[in-house]
């Protein structure tokens, strides 16, 4: 159900529920007018006064991405005010705005409001906390952990119920939340010292979430230099890296930071001891673990590690699979469903990988079941996101193996700006 926690909004600096309750009933307003667009305007003008409340907030911070927050939440609360079994409902309209702020129920975001607005309240004590975490601020989180001893261990009223330690993986919580500051060791330090659950769950992407498979599977901490330390402080204090689901949904730790986009985590854990499965030995290149493991791995198996070492540029893993009954246009996933290794491959940029398929007889016409395109489309869509030099050889390839151009490739303007693109586009030799 929307929101999940990352998207929730964040509360006024000074929250006060008359207001909400007031907002609820704007919303009915907007519910029962005759204007379709009154729910998107109700919605739009409450983004946009957060945004003028705490200006440079992340993922606040442009008048985009708060445009985006208003369609969603107009859509959420025209889902559920239509459905509700009274349609336009004060109650359903007071649901949609806890639910849009992270809280599973009205009643529950009031007990929040009201508590946070007792200053000596553990609901205030845990919300300074979580800004002391986030912007490193050392001091201030040991003065509230000496005045409330129990603050290590509490959780968050939100939905996802994360302790301060979770906060430190700037993961799972509130988008806005997802900093990491320099000193991130450290205050993860002073709570495992404080008492904090080294293995504590928090309630998000499907799974009982540890600090360790947050922080692991986390891109702000690796971006800020600091996620192998709040690893090794993790680890220090006794976090299990066999818990699966410690990443969300049943993964492995290993396989979550593979399928999270984190290879260097992933190879770090696994020297540290870490489970290595099949798919996720896939994934590292770590071919002689993988043949161990593959006899008697089922198909369905196999197809994962093909599609994850194809993903990751790992050739003699993706030639060993070839070899041992995987077909070169097996459909897998990890990009969304039903496209090929080509089609991975080709967008992350690896050229042996595309070589080593197109050598294999892989096809450069299939269409992938989410986004409809073929490889080329992939390899395209990965330059203008990630570009790499091996992009330009890789679409070179596709054209010569017969991949279709079309004219919106060519008319692309970020194609026509680059003429070595132009020319691989238009390239019909072998490479």
């Amino acid at each position: 159900m929307y929101p999940n926690p990352q998207e929730a909004l964040p509360l006024t600096p000074r929250p006060n529920l008359e207001q909400y309750r007031k907002l609820a009933k704007d919303l009915v307003k907007a519910c029962r007018s005759s204007d379709a667009d009154a729910m998107r305007v109700w919605a739009r003008s409450w983004v946009e006064q957060l945004a003028r409340r705490w200006p440079g907030l992340k993922t606040l911070n442009t008048p985009s991405d708060a445009e985006a927050h208003a369609v969603r939440i107009a859509e959420f609360a025209r889902t559920q005010l239509s459905s509700a079994s009274r349609p336009c409902a004060l109650t359903t309209a007071q649901f949609v705005i806890a639910r849009t702020h992270g809280f599973l129920s009205w009643p529950k975001f009031v007990r929040h409001l009201e508590s946070l607005g007792r200053a000596h309240s553990r609901v205030a004590a845990f919300e300074r906390a979580v800004s002391a975490v986030v912007t490193g601020d050392a001091m201030v989180l040991k003065r509230l952990l000496r005045e409330h001893p129990a603050l290590a261990r509490t959780e968050s009223n939100r939905e996802h119920r994360a302790t301060l330690l979770h906060y430190v993986s700037a993961n799972g919580v509130e988008g806005y939340h997802q900093v990491s500051p320099k000193n991130s060791a450290e205050i993860a330090e002073i709570l495992l010292n404080a008492g904090a659950g080294v293995d504590a769950t928090s309630d998000v992407y499907e799974g009982k979430c540890t600090p360790l498979g947050l922080v692991a599977t986390s891109s702000p901490p690796f971006a800020a230099g600091v996620q192998r330390d709040v690893i090794d402080v993790l680890l220090a204090h006794g976090a299990r890296m066999d818990l699966r689901g410690s990443v969300g949904h049943d993964s492995s730790l290993v396989h979550g930071c593979l399928a999270n986009g984190q290879p260097q985590a992933a190879e770090y854990l696994a020297s540290r001891g870490a489970p290595v499965g099949l798919v996720e030995a896939a994934g590292l290149g770590h071919l002689e673990r993988l043949q161990q493991l593959a006899a008697d791995a089922p198909l369905s198996q196999l197809l994962e590690a093909f599609s994850m070492a194809c993903a990751y540029g790992r050739v003699p893993v993706v030639e060993f699979l070839l070899e041992h009954g995987v077909h070169v246009d097996a459909v897998v996933r990890g990009f969304g469903e039903g496209h090929t290794g080509l089609h991975s491959a080709a967008y992350q940029g690896h050229l042996d990988v595309v070589t080593s398929l197109l050598r294999h007889g892989a096809s450069v016409d299939m269409i992938d079941h989410t986004w409809r395109t073929t490889p080329l489309t992939w390899a395209l869509t990965g330059w203008g996101r990630r570009p790499s030099p091996q992009h330009y050889d890789i679409v070179a390839r596709l054209v010569a193996a017969g991949a279709a151009v079309t004219s919106e490739m060519l008319e692309w303007d970020k194609v026509r700006a680059d003429g070595r693109m132009k020319s691989a586009l238009q390239a019909r030799t072998s490479a």
